[in-house]
């Protein structure tokens, strides 16, 4: 049974840094694509951020270049998503998901295994 547990939100105020991580087990994610999505009050869940498991290739969303980064630690079979400068608009429940195939976009089409979520809320 594939679990996908995120941990590392929490409240932090606007220009600072948080760390998400997603503790990923029940199979061999090789060949997976793993991916960090958001989900505002009021608002629709968005892509955030995804990356290649077998070799680390990763792509992001606007909203999120040049202030987060998702990574993997295949050892630990962890993604994280390092958020740096953040603003109050980045305020979301954040999900970790995967699904097999290419690295594709940000469709949410065919990811399989989604996580319960971490809140971040970012005070002004």
């Amino acid at each position: 049974q594939v679990q996908l547990v995120e941990s590392g939100g929490g409240l932090v105020q606007a220009g600072g840094s948080l760390r998400l991580s997603c503790a990923a087990s029940g199979r061999t994610f090789s060949g997976y694509v793993m991916a960090w999505f958001r989900q505002a009050p009021g608002k629709e869940r968005e892509f955030v951020a995804a990356i290649r498991w077998n070799d680390g290739r990763t792509y992001h969303a606007d909203s999120a270049k040049g202030r987060f980064t998702i990574s993997r630690d295949n050892a630990k079979n962890t993604v994280y998503l390092q958020m740096n400068s953040l603003k109050p608009e980045d305020t979301a429940v954040y999900y970790c998901a995967a699904r097999f195939g290419p690295l594709g976009g940000a469709a949410e089409d065919g990811y399989a295994y989604w996580g319960q979520g971490t809140q971040v809320t970012v005070s002004s």
